[in-house]
């Protein structure tokens, strides 16, 4: 790992090491790019098998939400509040993934973690950028179950497709607030001029930090209370809509009323769980006393929570939700009854003009 000495003031007349580039106006020497490290514990005989493994999440996430995609687009029987918000969790995942994997990828297939300062700050602007995108989704779908189970005679009226599409395109806007100013902050406030190791699997805020040769208490402090606050008002409203579904279930009468209803909300709610309880165990580890977390489990908590929805949530909406499962079948049936076509060959009937009369 490089360290350099942070030298305001003082003549060098050094070469900068790679990596880093020297800034006259100011006279010191700064990071130019960072390095992936991934998992620093990961012996180089299994970078083959990680590469194969991401590429593989890689591929099915995109796959998968694709298929949710063109389901939406081309069938008008979809094109309802609830499946708008799957569509905008699908494109969320989407460019998470394509964020996020590319690079995880190539630094383990071709040892290549090497990554600008520019795309590097780019890229922890875009996973912060939806993170909090999906924070928001996730709130849109516990409201949209809240509402069609405990006001079932407003949800009609409120839950349009109008309306669910003016809140969906207020959520992607808004959701890159907070992120710009942890952005900001790094390229105003924050000095890289040492480390230019992540620990990481890609660029966050967190790891950045750690790199930073300034001061950055008070930045440290205000990204973590933006990040509890993305996290935390999303998630009480959330806790809030499901427990009013659980009051409301347990009193309807008939108990495959009540299955029914539970089954439909539970995977959702699992979903949601695996998405907010690691990560607050990764934001909150380093203020509580006597917990220490490794860079590999920390790691491997960030990679759960920010992979494991992404790759599950089409399998669980293609599967678990009726209409779209009647679609698929429709459609393989479809295909299956064209390819049976094509294979028959042609037969033409000769017509004998005597039969004409």
């Amino acid at each position: 790992m490089m360290l350099l000495h942070h030298s305001r003031g003082l003549q060098s007349h050094s070469t900068p090491p790679p990596g880093m580039v020297e800034v006259n106006d100011e006279n010191y020497t700064r990071v130019s790019e960072f390095v992936i490290v991934g998992f620093p514990g990961l012996h180089p005989s299994y970078f083959q098998l990680m590469a194969w493994f991401f590429f593989f999440i890689y591929v099915t996430t995109i796959s998968g939400n694709f298929l949710l995609v063109g389901l939406f687009v081309l069938e008008r029987s979809l094109q309802k509040p609830m499946y708008i918000i799957m569509l905008s969790l699908s494109l969320s995942d989407i460019g998470f993934a394509t964020v996020a994997l590319p690079k995880v990828i190539a630094r383990w297939w071709w040892d290549d973690g090497r990554i600008s300062f520019n795309t590097c700050l780019f890229q922890e602007q875009m996973i912060h950028y939806f993170g909090t995108l999906n924070s928001l989704i996730m709130m849109t779908m516990a409201m949209d179950r809240y509402l069609a189970i405990c006001h079932p005679l407003r949800y009609p009226m409120l839950m349009t497709n109008q309306n669910m599409s003016c809140l969906t395109v207020f959520f992607w806007m808004s959701a890159t607030v907070i992120p710009a100013i942890g952005t900001m902050d790094f390229t105003k406030k924050v000095a890289f001029c040492g480390p230019n190791h992540i620990l990481h699997a890609y660029c966050d805020a967190v790891s950045l930090t750690k790199l930073a040769c300034s001061n950055v208490v008070e930045i440290q402090g205000s990204s973590i209370g933006l990040a509890m606050f993305v996290l935390f008002a999303p998630f009480t409203f959330i806790i809030f809509s499901y427990v009013n579904i659980i009051v409301s279930v347990m009193r309807i009468a008939n108990a495959q009323g009540r299955l029914k209803t539970f089954s439909t909300c539970a995977t959702q709610g699992c979903i949601i769980l695996i998405y907010y309880i690691p990560r607050f165990v990764v934001y909150c580890a380093p203020y509580i006393p006597n917990l220490t977390m490794t860079p590999d489990l920390r790691i491997s908590l960030t990679l759960v929570y920010s992979l494991f929805p992404p790759v599950a949530n089409p399998f669980i909406y293609c599967f678990r939700t009726k209409e779209i499962r009647t679609i698929l079948v429709h459609w393989g049936h479809g295909w299956r009854n064209n390819m049976l076509d094509w294979s028959k060959p042609n037969t033409i009937t000769v017509i004998n003009k005597s039969w004409v009369r």
